[in-house]
């Protein structure tokens, strides 16, 4: 019996169950047999995906540069397939209290700056390669403190971020990283006033998540997959709260062109450098 359309995903949150079950009734509906395995961080799936365990992947940015890098070191072509609207087009920002008097970057230099897990694109490793790109270098030129909420979610969890923010807010910490849309929502519940905040720098803009697949191992129904979820409309009532859970409005075609900060950063940073040679080297 062959295997159904197998996925690989993290439990960053008791949702997640909730999501992709939802998901797998959505397309059973449609004749297309799906499953899911779902672990604690984001490199399990990654080895998981390359041992032949699962078909697809869902992968946060960080894993799918992990996965690129290790496809290219096993000679097979990592591809992303789809991902959610959502995940496309953000910026990452540098926020500081006017009261700190930090306009620009360089007013950065000497202050202490509030990341959130060690492993989070969008609120540590991409900020802070855009200030070294800037010439400022962490723990050189400034210091870091980490808000280091469930490393190995890959900043799946706003923990990290709301703390730091919270910090900054308090004047514990001088200035804090994260991402533009949590930002709008810190602003919303009270942990930060936007009125008595500047926005030092942002990022350009890039892409989050994705479902990746190895193309030299496609699976059957991989086409059908991806129809079936771009084919999904928001004004569909019966799928709309499921989308609202899963924090999107329409599944989109997969791009892999907006991730050169976090790439530089990992060059930078060395991001899992060891894990990404121990699944290349793997059988």
């Amino acid at each position: 019996m062959a295997r159904p359309f197998t996925l690989a995903a993290v439990a960053y949150d008791a949702k997640v169950v909730n999501i992709w079950e939802g998901f797998k009734v959505f397309l059973a509906r449609h004749d297309l047999a799906f499953d899911y395995v779902l672990f604690s961080n984001y490199e399990a799936p990654v080895a998981a995906h390359f041992a032949g365990m699962v078909d697809a992947a869902w992968n946060s940015p960080l894993a799918w540069l992990q996965s690129v890098a290790i496809a290219g070191a096993k000679h097979l072509t990592a591809e992303a397939i789809a991902m959610r609207d959502s995940d496309r087009d953000q910026r990452s920002l540098i926020v500081a209290r006017k009261d700190a008097h930090i306009q620009r970057i360089v007013d950065l230099q000497g202050k202490r700056i509030a990341v959130a897990a060690k492993d989070s694109p969008q609120a540590t490793l991409i900020p802070l390669e855009l200030l070294a790109q800037d010439g400022l270098l962490a723990d050189k030129d400034f210091h870091v403190e980490f808000f280091d909420a469930l490393a190995g979610k890959h900043g799946d969890r706003v923990d990290g971020e709301r703390a730091a923010a919270r910090a900054m807010s308090q004047g514990k910490i001088d200035a804090a990283c994260m991402i533009e849309g949590n930002y709008t929502l810190f602003g919303f519940e009270g942990t930060v006033n936007p009125a008595a905040m500047h926005i030092v720098a942002h990022t350009e803009h890039y892409d989050l998540a994705n479902f990746t697949i190895l193309r030299e191992r496609k699976h059957a129904d991989t086409d059908k997959f991806v129809r079936l979820l771009l084919a999904i409309e928001y004004e569909d009532h019966d799928m709309r709260p499921l989308l609202d859970l899963a924090g999107l409005k329409q599944w989109v075609t997969g791009r892999s062109s907006h991730h050169t900060l976090l790439a530089a950063a990992m060059q930078r940073f060395g991001t899992s450098r060891d894990f990404i040679g121990e699944v290349a080297a793997a059988n």
